[in-house]
């Protein structure tokens, strides 16, 4: 049903997302990198109650009068077609077909064949040289630091690992196992989905013929597909027999880092590296390129940018990393573009609440996360988290991550604009849940002059979530939800109790004219469904727009 033709919607661009190739949450209570400066979650959050379709707020087949709604004044009429202005994109669930991977270009320089020591050819020549890693196997011992505009590139097949093979194995108990390979144990950090058994900060990961072993928390655990850790025999333990079998253990913390300046990274597939949480087997630094890399079952973060002002991270294949695809961290200008971030979080780390899933960038100050596709995540698909300051999120397809598609959690000055963003949210465990307070396709939480215009936001848990809760007070003063705008989206809610709208607690409470919704395209299940709500009550489309919300959107 339709608005008067001068209340058309905004236009909805599609989503331009560069694809290369080819479960779902809640609230933040990790703020970044930076544990001095982290923000306390001092609540303990609950929804507020939920009244039914026909109490306080009337009963949504009276007919009441409502501005332009739709034909007649009868909210069950069959919809008349919108001839003014109409999205140009049908619901969608499934991202664009990517296109083939462009070749590998040709690599001319210091080539460093799998026997060579990686780390020490590059450390003995002078800036500005470029290195071919030849075809092959090269097991990096210790991190490659780069100098100054050195280019690090791969031949077609050139993979670089962080793991060790494991061959001396003794039949064990109906298990197996092997002595000798583990460091000493760790001290806990980060959080993990299973809070009980808390293993996912432990760094090793185990493969059986490059197949992911499942770590498991006790010896009497261990079986087929799994393995144990007992640091202090230091032994490892598997349930499948290893006779005539690869095995590897991951050992190396990280493959390259430096704060060398305009370094190139090209090319190359990293993989195995024993990623501490928060750590990337990749980590970036100022003006660096990374470009065309496969990045794959690191135990942590993929690729981690750390005060890497002004560097670029584009069209990588980054997935099955055990925590993150992606982090950013205090970085002025950075660029995340045209990357696969795909089907990350896979040793078990807090799916709704601790830095968990595709991209986060906490602590950074413009540069833009552009035309990534960000896919079957285990976490949240698209995360910007604490003291982020003037960023643009556009033109990302976010399809099927565990908790929220996008969220914006305690920032200023932020786009989220022109994406698409299907089918997150809808993941169980800890701390899942399906009302506001758990978030939705975009979730704007406590944030300030936020603008979310032309994405399309179609079947996730909810539709856009505004959060206001108590997050105490950072470098900016006291953490507020201020100046949010939404306007232009097109928005499908159709099932269960999915909505859009804004939830408050008592310490937060949003002053009016703080939260606009206009211009947007709702395509809901029915006109009688209470598919909104404003701090705990909900409504019809028509008793929100009785509430001075979405007064100039069509709803159908």
């Amino acid at each position: 049903m339709r608005l008067p033709d001068d209340a058309s919607p905004g236009s909805i661009a599609h989503p331009t997302a560069q694809l290369l190739s080819a479960h779902p949450g809640a609230q933040s209570t990790d703020t970044g990198h930076q544990p001095a400066a982290g923000v306390p979650d001092a609540e303990q959050q609950s929804a507020p109650e939920q009244l039914n379709p026909g109490g306080f707020f009337g009963d949504p087949q009276s007919g009441d009068d409502l501005i332009a709604i739709g034909p007649a004044d009868d909210p069950t009429a069959t919809p008349t077609p919108t001839p003014t202005a109409p999205p140009s994109t049908p619901d969608p669930t499934t991202p664009p077909t990517p296109p083939a991977p462009p070749a590998t270009p040709a690599c001319s320089g210091v080539r460093i064949t799998p026997e060579d020591d990686a780390a020490k050819v590059v450390a003995g020549a002078p800036a500005g040289t470029t290195f071919c890693f030849s075809k092959g196997l090269h097991r990096i011992g210790s991190t490659i630091a780069p100098k100054t505009n050195q280019v690090l590139a791969g031949e077609t097949g050139s993979v670089l690992t962080g793991s060790v093979p494991l061959t001396q194995w003794a039949a064990n108990g109906g298990g197996w196992v092997t002595t000798g390979a583990l460091p000493p144990a760790y001290g806990q950090t980060g959080q993990c989905e299973d809070n009980v058994a808390n293993i996912c900060y432990l760094r090793e990961q185990v493969f059986l013929d490059g197949e992911h072993l499942t770590r498991v928390a006790s010896r009497d655990k261990v079986a087929v597909g799994t393995f144990f850790a007992d640091y202090a025999a230091n032994a490892i333990y598997l349930g499948t027999d290893p006779r005539k079998h690869a095995v590897e253990m991951s050992k190396t913390g990280t493959a390259i880092a430096s704060n060398a300046v305009g370094v190139t990274v090209r090319d190359l597939t990293i993989e195995h590296f024993a990623t501490p949480p928060q750590g990337g087997a990749l980590q970036l630094g100022p003006k660096w390129r990374v470009s065309g890399n496969e990045i794959r079952w690191n135990h942590a973060v993929g690729a981690m940018l750390v005060n890497a002002d002004n560097a670029i991270l584009e069209k990588n294949s980054i997935h099955h990393n055990g925590q993150l695809g992606v982090g950013q961290y205090s970085t002025v200008n950075g660029t995340i573009t045209q990357n696969e971030v795909r089907g990350n979080n896979t040793d078990g780390f807090w799916i709704a609440d601790w830095e968990s899933g595709g991209i986060k960038t906490t602590w950074s100050n413009g540069g833009t996360v552009t035309g990534n596709l960000i896919k079957e995540n285990r976490g949240v698909g698209l995360w910007s988290d604490a003291y982020d300051d003037n960023r643009t999120f556009s033109d990302n397809t976010i399809v099927d991550n565990a908790a929220d598609g996008i969220r914006f959690e305690i920032g200023r000055n932020g786009v989220i604009e022109k994406n698409l963003v299907t089918g997150n949210g809808h993941g169980t465990g800890r701390g899942s849940g399906k009302s506001l307070w758990d978030g939705g396709g975009i979730n704007v939480n406590t944030s300030s002059n936020v603008a979310v215009r032309d994405n399309v936001v179609a079947n996730n848990v909810n539709g856009i979530a505004i959060q206001s809760r108590t997050r105490g007070s950072g470098p900016w003063g006291v953490n507020v939800l201020r100046d949010i705008t939404v306007t232009g989206n097109l928005i499908t809610m159709r099932g269960g109790t999915t909505a859009t709208g804004m939830v408050q607690n008592s310490g937060a409470v949003i002053p009016a004219g703080e939260v606009t919704l206009d211009k947007n395209t709702y395509r809901l299940d029915s006109l009688t469904s209470t598919r909104f709500q404003k701090t705990g009550r909900w409504y019809t489309a028509r008793q929100w727009q009785q509430q001075g919300l979405d007064t100039t959107s069509t709803f159908t």
